[in-house]
């Protein structure tokens, strides 16, 4: 089992399925998309530059996205917190998943790579 696998294996439910969910949202929305396992999290690198990554908030144990290239979307969903160059999209796992949010923020972040 690679790394990748066991990070995703090793999350609790609904966690593991949130995250599975999203790797496969992501991947499908470009064909230059790469997933690596960089700082020990899953990253998705778009023409081999960093994209953005998954984790979970260790206070509220829920996943989030963080997109690298985000500071010019203005969505009250998107939260920069105390980062300075990135914002988060947290999902409640519980709830359907706003895909064309997502989408939408993804083709956004994608603006400030080409």
């Amino acid at each position: 089992m690679t790394e990748l696998e066991i990070f995703y294996e090793s999350q609790p439910e609904p966690n593991r399925s949130c995250f599975l969910f999203l790797k496969q949202f992501i991947l499908k929305q470009n064909p230059l998309f790469e997933e690596k396992w960089k700082w020990k999290l899953p990253f998705f690198y778009y023409n081999k530059k960093p994209f953005c990554y998954l984790w979970i908030n260790k206070k509220t144990n829920l996943p989030y996205v963080c997109f690298v290239r985000s500071l010019h979307i203005d969505r009250p969903e998107l939260k920069l917190g105390t980062r300075k160059q990135m914002k988060v999209l947290t999902i409640v796992p519980d709830e359907d998943i706003n895909i064309e949010l997502l989408s939408y923020i993804i083709k956004e972040s994608l603006t400030k790579f080409i």
